[in-house]
């Protein structure tokens, strides 16, 4: 089944939560293809120290602020491509960075496996975009761990601490 904006329309963290186990399509060429999402991060609202939202709205971050269910997408260290999912209310920046996929480990990798570019940046998930979201038909029968996030010792030591981050246990 198709995750729409009304999954997207909750908490970044129960969103990031329920991700995990899902799967992340796209089209390559004429082909669709699609991996189980097995990490994810969640970033909630102006708050949180670590989100892009922290410093307020800015024309890189505008995606961030809405509607649910649209891509964030965005540069980091000059060369690698970060893929987010909003959540939540329009005007509350929050979203869910896609960290891997089965047999792609690190959001780098998966942005280059899908070549996803900035281009993605503000279009909302759907198959017509060519990157979009499905349940599977039988749940991951997997435990799934929460903890730090990774890479954001510069928000302090509380909001680096949150356990903003799912993912799917190996075992």
């Amino acid at each position: 089944m198709l995750l729409n904006q009304d999954f997207f329309d909750q908490a970044a963290d129960k969103v990031a939560f329920h991700l995990i186990g899902c799967r992340l399509h796209w089209h390559e060429g004429k082909q669709s293809q699609s991996r189980l999402i097995t990490e994810t991060e969640a970033y909630i609202g102006p708050e949180d120290l670590a989100s892009h939202a922290a410093r307020g709205r800015t024309e890189r971050n505008d995606a961030l602020f809405g509607p649910s269910g649209r891509f964030y997408v965005y540069l980091i260290y000059g060369r690698h491509w970060m893929l987010n999912v909003v959540t939540g209310p329009i005007g509350f920046p929050a979203a869910v960075l896609i960290r891997s996929l089965d047999g792609l480990k690190g959001p780098a990798r998966v942005t280059k496996a899908l070549n996803i570019t900035g281009d993605l940046n503000g279009q909302i998930a759907s198959e017509k975009t060519g990157v979009w979201f499905t349940e599977t038909p039988q749940p991951v029968r997997r435990p799934i761990i929460r903890s730090a996030r990774i890479g954001v010792e510069y928000s302090g030591p509380v909001w680096s601490q949150k356990p903003y981050r799912f993912v799917l246990s190996s075992k």
